[in-house]
């Protein structure tokens, strides 16, 4: 038996469709910059050794896990007059931006090792504020408004802003960084986080809660790991597991992705940007609402089985590309199964968080999403593109560049999400 409520709630307003819209979008425009040209930048700007990008994807991990589970326990226990979560939202937003865009002047210090270990601390006071922001407090606000019946949509629609945020950061980078440089588009990335964030922040209502918490801080989170609940959530604890298997696979390539296509197949920052830019309009955006219809008709299960085979198959056929249109067809494959597997997943969780922990349930979320996935994960296709990459000296220093191996690693690891996920219970109406 589960403990998740299914109540049913009335159909979203205008007001909060508006403000998931703003809110998700800016924060996905925030991880899109972060997850890729972060590192990118790291590479290009600081050092092209691989390594200092697995320390800084694992360190900013560790950081969000932390900051989700605690924030995320702390915003179900605040009471104000504004509600639980508008209060995170909104601050964290505006801090997001402005970390975001300062987070390239680690480039002007010196020694390199200065500058690496800067950047690295930078990463995680953005990912502070984010994850306090939108892995804790929105993804709250959202199961909060949403019931079983529509939730697949809404995260179908959340998926779409995904991808339509990590489109304009491919789509426009290549152009804005060959014209203006990195700082110019960091700057730009911050500036739309911080406006959007403000304007998406200001349009949250929630009702205001005033039955005072029944237990202390940590006891709330001590009590999640009682026998008792640990059995009446098993299927959310085995779904969250399924999560990490999927996620350290994804991480063993996603890091690296351009500049594997930069440096091994030697496509300009703008035609790899452009050819990321037409994966994602097909195999996420046009995509996305249609798995979130699918997620509600047919269930969560049978959607993420089909999200790992398509993903698989993608990542093989796609390290065996070499020119732009295969690439695109194969990464169109890959995308659309990673955009499967994240609305599936994404509504499933939401289903089983337990009422009264949803803020909580969003730290353990990215506990094993972030952390548990994305310190081993990154580490692994360091080791791979170190080991049996090419050694090759970049910019007047000595690093290695990426080969296929990475995409082949990681597709066929995304198999073994499949073992926890078929003991997970969908949550019945």
């Amino acid at each position: 038996m589960e403990i998740p409520s299914t109540t049913s709630r009335p159909k979203l307003s205008r007001r909060i469709w508006l403000a998931v819209i703003l809110l998700g979008f800016s924060g996905q425009l925030a991880w899109g910059v972060e997850n890729q040209y972060f590192n990118t930048f790291m590479y290009d700007k600081i050092t092209p050794d691989p390594r200092p990008i697995s320390w800084m994807v694992a360190a900013s991990a560790i950081a969000a896990t932390l900051t989700s589970l605690l924030m995320g326990t702390l915003s179900d226990r605040t009471r104000t007059r504004w509600g639980k979560r508008k209060p995170f939202i909104l601050f964290g937003y505006l801090a997001w931006g402005v970390a975001t865009a300062a987070f390239p002047s680690a480039a002007f210090l010196r020694p390199i090792g200065l500058a690496v270990g800067i950047a690295i601390l930078f990463d995680c006071i953005m990912t502070f504020f984010g994850s306090t922001a939108n892995d804790a407090s929105l993804n709250a606000y959202v199961t909060d408004v949403t019931s079983k019946e529509n939730r697949g949509r809404v995260v179908g629609v959340m998926e779409i802003l995904t991808w339509v945020a990590i489109l304009i950061v491919y789509g426009a980078s290549g152009l804005i960084i060959e014209a203006w440089g990195y700082f110019t588009f960091f700057y730009l990335i911050g500036g739309m986080v911080f406006v959007l964030g403000l304007i998406g922040s200001l349009l949250v209502r929630e009702q205001p809660d005033p039955t005072p918490p029944s237990r202390s801080y940590w006891g709330q989170i001590g009590d999640t790991f009682k026998s008792a609940n640990l059995r009446a959530n098993r299927s959310l604890f085995l779904l969250l597991f399924a999560l990490t298997l999927y996620g350290i696979a994804e991480q063993i390539f996603f890091p690296y992705l351009i500049i594997y296509l930069n440096h091994y197949l030697k496509l300009p920052t703008l035609q790899a940007s452009l050819l990321i830019f037409v994966c994602i309009l097909v195999g996420g955006i046009a995509l996305a609402y249609p798995f979130g219809v699918l997620a509600d008709r047919i269930g969560r299960k049978w959607l993420a089985f089909g999200a790992i085979a398509l993903k698989m198959i993608g990542l093989i056929l796609f390290s065996l590309m070499k020119t732009v249109v295969p690439l695109t067809i194969t990464g169109i494959i890959w995308l659309a199964g990673m955009s499967a597997w994240m609305i599936s997943t994404g509504a499933w969780t939401k289903d089983l968080y337990p009422e009264d922990k949803r803020g909580q349930f969003a730290g353990y979320f990215i506990l094993f999403t972030v952390a548990f996935a994305m310190v081993p994960g990154p580490l692994i296709g360091g080791w791979l593109g170190t080991h049996f990459g090419i050694a090759a000296v970049i910019n007047g220093q000595a690093g290695f560049i990426p080969t296929p191996l990475i995409f082949q690693v990681a597709g066929i690891a995304t198999l073994v999400a499949t073992i926890p996920l078929f003991f997970v219970k969908e949550l019945k109406s």
